[in-house]
């Protein structure tokens, strides 16, 4: 114990009292800066030391102010921006769907299980997020990275760096490259520290070179208990939520939608009787990017191009949290939306309400979602059900009478009432759900009655059954309801085992919690008015709310749970239910009939309200105009039962009544009374305006300000009316002395006068100043205020317009939650849906719907092996499309001429024909060869950008026609074998020809006898065995190939295996096809004849005159030697070869 004490222990830190450092920190505590005594003390150690060393540091400081300069760009970003969507991207098992589970838990603090579909949750007051896992098909890598605003980019460090990384920041750099953050996973596997530290460097500095130098990379140093530390996962989770994005160009002006939610709305007998009839689906999102117009067209990537039947907006299912001043989001404003994954309390559909409950707080593996609207929470929060509740409920039905039990009015009324139940088959959980559908008069009345899912709420409807027990036992109810309750006794008994503690309640909580629920406007102007009012009694009943106390972690509530043991809790809440049970029952059916009290006043109460306000025409004109209410709640009652007739309040009496569509009828004016008049005098020119509003007094002030001015030719100088006065004032002041006994009045002219020429010069001051004294402000501080002034414009334009009439004007904008409705789609979209794949639905400009010829420039990509061959088909991404075509390669020659290429240049870029969808210029583009699994080798063919839409360039190969001479005289000859007609001769009249052996000639005419002969001349005379050809240019034309890759059509689990049309290649090695060689084009053993020339014969005469060197010699051939002439051989004996 004693060494424990001694490491505690440790020595305090001395502050210093006395000596320099203690100077100057009195003196920073004074406020006094110890820099400019220093400065004043010693000013040659703050003296330019070196000029240059000045120049550098200030040109260095500029150089990296300007390097933070970009085009500024108008910010169109609205209001309440749409979720970030966040992509997380790697290959298979490194570690995407743990991430997103944490960093979902990390802002909402929930798990999820299977992530499938976008899942949008709100990270902060004004950050919404929306996660999408991009799996390893490349179908869903391009479609992905066109919507994407942050890119988490995961890397197993253990493993390093795979293609999917590079084949994905590559399709990035092409479609707009959007936010990208690298994380480092697996970095448990290092055990040695060095490696680890090795590593990482290296895969750093390999991630910069291809994002760009210091790109943001996280490390996740490893796994606990299956998920990644908490603490890293806060660190990036705080990174995501204050990242900054810039606009890419694509997005900001094409609106799109990532659907996290779709349904069909086919007729189910249609389908039934033609399963392959095309579905009519209603896909939901938040819009983003431009505004959305209706009735516009649409792509759908891996599906096609479809025209929209209808677009609505709908509440927001995740809002932001209200504009407050704290800190931090609580528990309720943490909000998850994955429809796809069967997350989210409420979904609203245009002409239904869905309530899904989970069943996640029975067994507490998840916090429960409340609903964030005002009928669901009443819905939820009711403890008695609307029988139970009418059952207890008495009706006199004179003031002094006997209260009337339900047991007097048994078995009246046989007719249903109250809402239905109607089992709707939900395509996304695959299970039906109990869809409470209302009839047309208890639309409204059923508030207070709750309707709960079949799988959950186990916990609150046993609650609800034992306070229904109890609530019998206390007011000895009526015979039927005790026999209706006994069946239901038996199931009781069985729940009761298994009922987990309930939450105790405080009966004043309980009163409050309804008085709360009671008092919503019942009329309210707008929807800004349920609201707020929603918000109020959300914040008043946050602490007495049963399930949720909005405060605790999970864990806390497991182990509070467990603490209690189960059959006390329920003791306990039986006793707090006896307690409150009675003043309960008047407490509830006070509340659910209390919004009917007086509806007509209210109703006219809005109406007038309504009408004070700005009057909006277009609703006056077109709109729903506001009727009178026929309620007659109003009227006197006798005993509570009988009303007393009013006729002037009848319906006759309203409508002969004043039209009271465009002012409030109660304010008439009686326009001969003189104040009457006077209250209006000031809305016309000849009234009496304020002074700094009169057009005089303007015009006076412009003439003070703009009178002056200088004839710069005459150097006359012309004065103003009120120049002309100062002069006359300046002598004035000279006379003052001669005129001493001036009055006081003109003194106090003068003062004014005075007054007015230093704010006249004040004012001449100040717009010199604004004009050249800007201070540091640059031509690029200008251009971004001008984008400002642009912006709030562009804000406040439609600002104070209802969201119903802006959508007509300006189309739907980016943030809202909208529902497409697409008719005509392919019945595959619907049976092979699969909510791993993302559905982006595309907004098409005006013209991108056509298809036709574009021109591009492309270069095949450095990386991929095989060079590309023309008409060979190829897949491209363009725009929202991914689609296949037939491309023409072409490089233009110096002299413009487009000429065809069999393959694309190695290292260089070259011209690309095709026929697709027309795009806007300037549209980058990647392609690949094929989409249908993964290869060993990098998968984008090549990259290019769009230059032209049209036919302009005129691609032409190379044709050499090749020709025989049949006769030959001198330089001329006839030469056959090229043409077919005289025709064809005549066209190439004057053309340039050539033989093999080089020399050049003309064609000149075409003969008559052979078709197709012509005369031609050459520069010498050609033998017969040579062969003259006429090189030409032929145009190709391009194939009209537009084949859409419909990826999202194929069955589950096969949707990365589209194959469109095979390459030539392809095709004969799958079909066993050898090509045959032509014959001329094989290398054959060359065979080279000996030529015999004849011996040189020179004419006698010429050999006469020929000098002596030059004649001819006879020189006989020597023959064989005359016999006389051979000498006889000797033939020696053998020993005299010896000798």
């Amino acid at each position: 114990d004693r060494m424990d004490e001694k490491v505690k222990e440790q020595k305090r830190h001395q502050q210093k009292h006395s000596g320099p450092k203690a100077e100057k920190k009195k003196l920073k505590k004074q406020g006094g800066s110890t820099e400019e005594d220093e400065r004043k003390r010693n000013p040659k150690a703050f003296a330019v030391q070196s000029a240059v060393r000045m120049a550098k540091t200030f040109h260095r400081a500029q150089d990296i102010k300007t390097k933070k300069h970009h085009i500024p760009l108008v910010d169109r970003t609205p209001l309440e921006p749409p979720p970030v969507v966040i992509v997380v991207v790697g290959p298979p098992k490194v570690g995407k769907s743990t991430l997103i589970r944490c960093l979902i838990k990390n802002f909402t603090r929930q798990k999820l299980g299977d992530i499938c579909g976008p899942v949008t949750i709100v990270s902060g007051k004004k950050r919404r997020l929306t996660f999408m896992e991009c799996n390893n098909d490349i179908n869903t890598m391009i479609d992905l990275a066109k919507v994407a605003d942050l890119v988490l980019m995961l890397i197993d460090a253990s493993f390093g760096f795979e293609m999917e990384t590079f084949e994905f920041l590559n399709i990035c750099q092409v479609h707009g490259f959007p936010r990208i953050m690298g994380v480092l996973t697996h970095l448990d596997s290092f055990k040695n520290n060095k490696t680890l530290r090795k590593t990482k460097k290296n895969l750093k500095h390999r991630f910069w070179t291809e994002v760009y130098q210091g790109a943001k990379l996280f490390y996740l140093s490893g796994i606990v208990y299956g998920e990644y530390q908490t603490q890293e996962v806060k660190n990036l989770g705080r990174f995501i939520s204050v990242m900054k994005f810039r606009p890419l160009v694509w997005q900001t002006s094409h609106p799109y939608v990532l659907v996290d939610r779709m349904e069909d709305l086919t007729d189910p007998e249609r389908v039934r009787i033609d399963p392959k009839y095309d579905r009519t689906v209603s896909l939901y999102g938040y819009l983003r990017g431009t505004y959305l117009k209706n009735k516009g067209q649409v792509h759908i990537p891996g599906v096609g191009d479809f025209q929209v039947a209808d677009v609505n907006f709908l509440l927001d299912p995740c809002p932001l949290p209200d504009a407050q001043k704290k800190r931090a989001l609580n528990e309720k404003e943490r909000l998850l939306y994955a429809p796809m994954a069967g997350v989210g309390g409420v979904v609203y559909d245009k002409d239904a309400v869905y309530i899904d409950l989970p069943a996640n707080h029975v067994n507490q593996q998840q916090e429960e979602v409340r609903p964030t609207t005002e009928l669901v929470q009443s819905l939820i929060d009711t403890h008695s059900t609307l029988d139970a509740k009418m059952a207890a409920s008495k009706v006199s039905l004179f003031s002094g009478s006997a209260n009337l039990d339900p047991t007097d009015i048994d078995e009246q009324s046989g007719g249903k009432e109250g809402p239905q139940e109607k089992l709707v088959w939900d395509p996304n959980t695959h299970r039906k759900r109990r869809m409470v559908v209302f009839t047309d008069e208890d639309e409204y009345d059923d508030a207070s009655s709750s309707s709960y899912d079949e799988d959950g709420d186990k916990e609150d409807s046993d609650q609800e059954e034992k306070e229904q027990d109890e609530d019998e036992d206390e007011d000895n109810l009526s015979t039927f309801l005790k026999e209706a309750r006994a069946k239901s006794d038996k199931t009781d008994k069985n729940l009761t085992d298994i009922t987990p503690p309930v939450k105790k309640l405080k009966l004043e909580e309980r009163k409050e919690e309804r008085e709360e629920i009671a008092e919503v406007p019942v009329f309210a102007d707008s929807e800004d008015d349920l609201e707020v009012s929603e918000e109020e009694s959300e914040e008043e009943g946050e602490a007495g709310r049963a399930g949720d106390s909005g405060h605790c972690s999970e864990d806390d509530e497991e182990e509070s749970d467990e603490e209690e043991s189960e059959d006390e809790s329920v003791e306990e809440a039986d006793a707090t239910v006896k307690k409150s049970t009675a003043s309960e029952e008047e407490e509830e059916d006070q509340g659910a009939l209390r919004w009917k009290e007086g509806l007509q006043q209210k109703a006219s109460e809005v109406f007038l309200r309504q009408q004070e306000a700005a009057p909006n025409l277009r609703k006056l004109v077109y709109g729903s105009v506001v009727e009178a209410d026929d309620s007659e709640d109003e009227e006197e009652e006798l005993g509570g039962l009988f009303r007393v007739s009013r006729p002037q309040k009848s319906k006759h009496f309203q409508a002969n009544a004043l039209d009271c569509s465009c002012f409030n009828p109660d304010t008439s004016h009686n326009w001969d009374l003189e104040e009457m008049l006077n209250s209006i005098r000031d809305c016309f020119v000849t009234g009496k305006w304020e002074e700094g509003q009169d057009a005089a007094t303007l015009l006076k002030e412009d003439e003070e300000l703009y009178g002056d001015f200088e004839d710069l030719e005459t150097g006359e100088v012309h004065k103003s009316q009120t120049g002309q006065q100062d002069q006359a004032e300046q002598t004035s002041e000279n006379d003052e002395d001669d005129e001493a006994e001036e009055s006081l009045v003109k003194v106090d002219d003068e003062v004014v006068q005075k007054n007015k020429r230093l704010e006249k010069k004040r004012r001449l001051k100040e717009r010199f100043d604004a004009e050249y004294d800007d201070g540091d402000a640059t031509y690029f501080d200008d251009l971004k205020e001008e984008m400002q002034k642009q912006a709030e414009l562009n804000r406040a334009e439609f600002e104070d317009v209802d969201d119903e009439t802006r959508v007509q004007y300006e189309g739907f904008r980016p943030g809202m939650y909208v529902r497409l409705e697409i008719s005509s789609l392919p019945c595959e979209f619907v049976t092979n849906f699969d909510p791993h794949y993302p559905i982006i639905l595309g907004g098409l400009g005006s013209g991108e719907g056509n298809v036709g010829y574009l021109q591009m420039r492309l270069k095949k990509h450095r990386w991929y092996d095989r060079i590309l061959k023309t008409r060979d088909p190829l897949i491209l991404s363009l725009g929202w499309r991914r689609f296949q075509t037939i491309p023409l390669y072409h490089i233009e020659d110096h002299n413009g001429r487009h000429r065809l290429l069999k393959y694309t240049p190695q290292h260089m870029h070259c011209g690309a024909s095709i026929w697709g969808p027309v795009t806007p210029q300037g549209t980058g583009f990647l392609a690949v060869q094929s989409v249908a699994g993964t290869k060993a080798n990098f998968r984008i063919a090549a990259t290019g950008v769009i230059l032209d839409l049209d036919k302009s360039v005129t691609i032409v190969k190379k044709l050499k026609l090749i020709g025989y001479p049949y006769k030959i005289f001198k330089n001329t000859c006839f030469i056959k074998g090229m043409f077919n007609t005289v025709l064809e001769v005549a066209k190439f009249e004057g053309a340039s020809l050539r033989t093999v052996s080089g020399v050049r000639g003309q064609i000149k005419k075409a003969l008559s006898t052979p078709p197709g002969a012509y005369r031609a001349t050459f520069e010498d005379r050609l033998l017969m065995s040579d062969i003259v050809f006429l090189r030409s240019w032929y145009p190709v034309s391009v194939p009209q190939l537009y084949n859409p890759v419909t990826s999202l059509l194929l069955a589950v689990g096969q949707k990365d295996s589209w194959a469109g049309m095979r390459t030539l290649g392809q095709l004969k090695n799958d079909l066993g096809i050898h090509n045959k060689p032509k014959m001329d084009s094989l290398y054959k053993p060359v065979v080279r004849a000996q030529r015999h020339f004849n011996p040189l014969h020179i004419p006698k005469e010429l050999q006469k005159a020929l000098p002596f060197k030059s004649k001819p010699k006879q020189q006989q051939p020597k023959g064989k030697a005359p016999r006389d002439l051979q000498r006889p051989s000797v033939i020696r004996e053998p020993h005299e070869r010896k000798v």
